[in-house]
């Protein structure tokens, strides 16, 4: 049996332009399942709002990061999926896909099905699930393949091995003692698309320990994987429980968003006397926009603004030898398994 392996990351504009930026909020935020509101809602919010009133912003984000070899989310992780053909090429077709931009889903799957791949392994670069990320990506996969070809789909890595080690090998020569928080800022996600996995509307946000639990109703709660992320990583490195903040970046709107907000917690330890910070962002496998500029740009002068010192992020897994080579074991060994 031909199999592939095919990996998907969130997508990136082409250039740093303006017009490149529109074209790929526009792909992005009429996504049904990234703004959960009726399409001509969406539609108005997105054409007449959002994209007039942020493109500019963002296309200036986008050029304080921007490199010689294009957008660092890219360069990144085509060099991962480089590394990736070199140790598992004789197994499976590796090959990547942008759920917004280039290469698309529907390229990438054609290229499957004209390599007559009959079984494919579909990795979604996002460690915690959430339905506007992991479940878009999906949803578009088997809708752009034939129905013959199998697939065995990797839902998340939140809590694995291979990833949180890792993760952990990114801070192994960090002095901690050196910092008066560490935090775990995580991307957002509106509280409404949380409560949407809890079908019975019973568990989700209804109580302060709710994500600490490990239920059936929580099992794609992304706000509950990023809690057994950070106690994971806590653990992993022996960082000192007071020190650690969970947190939630890039929210969007008016509507209420998963707490505690990154850039509050950020303001509070500032005026609480912190001068130095550490910020992990463990759900970006890949440095990108909302790391590079968000964090280490914006967050970083909020920070000293309010009286901090400095503010180090610590690198996305990116395309380390040690993330490519316990990615392509977990990747092989899920290859050969027949669960």
């Amino acid at each position: 049996m031909k199999k592939g392996i095919w990996l998907i990351q969130l997508g990136t504009p082409e250039a740093p332009t303006e017009k490149a930026c529109r074209k790929f909020l526009k792909e992005f935020l009429m996504d049904a399942k990234v703004i959960d509101i009726p399409f001509l809602f969406r539609w108005f919010l997105v054409h007449f709002i959002i994209i007039p009133f942020r493109v500019k912003r963002v296309a200036i984000a986008y050029q304080s990061i921007w490199t010689s070899l294009g957008s660092p989310l890219r360069v990144f992780t085509e060099r991962l999926i480089k590394k990736l053909e070199i140790r598992l090429s004789s197994h499976a077709l590796v090959l990547l896909s942008m759920r917004y931009g280039r290469p698309s889903i529907p390229e990438i799957a054609k290229k499957f099905i004209d390599a007559d791949v009959e079984e494919i392994l579909v990795l979604p670069l996002y460690p915690q699930y959430a339905d506007s990320s992991t479940g878009t990506a999906l949803e578009l996969v088997r809708a752009t393949l034939p129905s013959k070809i199998k697939l065995k789909i990797i839902y998340s890595f939140y809590d694995k091995d291979f990833y949180i080690r890792s993760v952990a090998k990114t801070a192994e020569s960090i002095s901690f003692e050196k910092y008066d928080g560490i935090l775990m800022s995580f991307h957002g996600l509106p509280e409404r698309q949380i409560k949407k996995i809890d079908l019975n509307q019973s568990h989700c946000l209804k109580k302060n320990d709710c994500c600490e639990q490990n239920l059936k109703e929580n099992q794609f709660c992304y706000r509950h994987h990023s809690v057994v992320t950070t106690q994971k990583l806590v653990k992993a490195l022996n960082l000192p429980v007071e020190k650690v903040h969970l947190c939630f970046q890039s929210r969007l709107g008016r509507t209420p968003w998963i707490r505690p907000f990154t850039d509050e917690v950020i303001v509070d330890l500032a005026k609480k006397g912190a001068k130095r910070l550490l910020v992990f962002c463990p759900s970006f496998v890949a440095d990108c926009l909302e790391t590079l500029e968000e964090i280490q740009i914006r967050n970083k002068e909020l920070f000293i603004e309010n009286g901090g010192e400095d503010l180090v992020l610590v690198p996305s897994l990116n395309d380390s030898d040690f993330w490519a080579e316990s990615l392509s074991q977990f990747l092989l060994d899920e290859l050969s398994s027949n669960r």
